[in-house]
């Protein structure tokens, strides 16, 4: 039976496959464009998508952004271990078992449900070293070892919004447990005018990281519109020349800040603690119509 699921969903006239999980009605929608690729949108709001026959395929602005800091975290080519918090489709974890053979990687997906919907329909590939967790993001965050990964990537949205206690010094400082020397994170913000939460992120990675830069869109920085931006850092110098010139060459053109323009972007906002983080504001409705 789960050999005849999967072979419907290969097929160019699939249908949409609607399931409740545990974060809401997760909905896989065919690409009518790409035979085997998929959008998974949980209560309408897009998530991630999925190109089973070029898992290196990223659809969406951000995380190509992401894309192209997984592509400069390393020699090309050279296996990464990678932590992943926030699962949706394992889109980034298909990313680099694709275009960094023999990395291993840990997800860390509190929805369970969604965990299953994902594997039973969108199954990664056997071979590639991908152990997922059905975890809280910082609680999974806990588990790894002290200097495992050179990646840590952060994802994670619940009702469109990112938990509080994913947006603290105190989060980072378990990001930097979990990062070896010269490791990379970087997150996904969302936010729009004025800016404020995304201002707060920034400075809160400037307390505990050496290293910043961000990549979004020019109309998200100005304050003009709500949309993503990837925030990166490191406690070494970052690729900033080369992340410039691909955000640059996307088919929606992205921005790079860093130094002393992203220090001035901040407006002197402070870090947020534990004990003042406030969830991502809620995007508009409009963002997804």
């Amino acid at each position: 039976m789960g050999k005849s699921r999967n072979a419907r969903r290969g097929r160019a006239a699939a249908e949409t496959v609607a399931e409740h999980v545990d974060g809401g009605l997760a909905e896989l929608v065919p690409d009518r464009e790409r035979p085997r690729a998929w959008t998974l949108l949980i209560d309408g709001a897009p998530q991630s998508h999925v190109d089973l026959d070029d898992p290196a395929y990223l659809s969406f602005e951000y995380q190509r952004r992401l894309g192209h800091v997984i592509d400069l975290a390393a020699p090309p080519g050279k296996p990464v271990q990678a932590v992943h918090l926030g699962g949706g489709a394992f889109t980034l974890a298909r990313y680099v078992a694709a275009t960094r053979p023999r990395s291993t990687q840990q997800v860390v997906e509190r929805d369970a449900g969604l965990v299953q919907l994902v594997r039973r329909e969108l199954p990664p590939d056997p071979g590639a070293r991908i152990r997922v967790r059905s975890a809280d993001a910082r609680a999974g965050l806990a588990k790894v070892p002290d200097g495992w990964a050179g990646l840590v990537l952060a994802d994670v949205f619940s009702g469109a919004r990112t938990p509080a206690h994913l947006t603290s010094t105190e989060f980072l400082d378990e990001v930097r447990r979990v990062l070896a020397p010269g490791g990379v994170y970087a997150a996904n913000i969302a936010d729009g005018p004025p800016l404020a939460h995304l201002r707060g992120q920034i400075a809160t990675a400037a307390a505990r990281f050496p290293q910043l830069a961000l990549v979004a869109d020019p109309a998200v920085l100005r304050g003009r519109r709500f949309g993503n931006a990837v925030l990166v850092a490191s406690d070494q110098p970052l690729p900033v020349g080369e992340l410039t010139r691909r955000a640059a060459s996307d088919p929606h053109p992205a921005r790079v800040e860093h130094g002393r323009a992203l220090t001035d972007f901040t407006g002197g906002a402070a870090p947020v603690t534990d004990a003042a983080a406030v969830a991502s504001p809620a995007p508009p409705a409009s963002v997804f119509r």
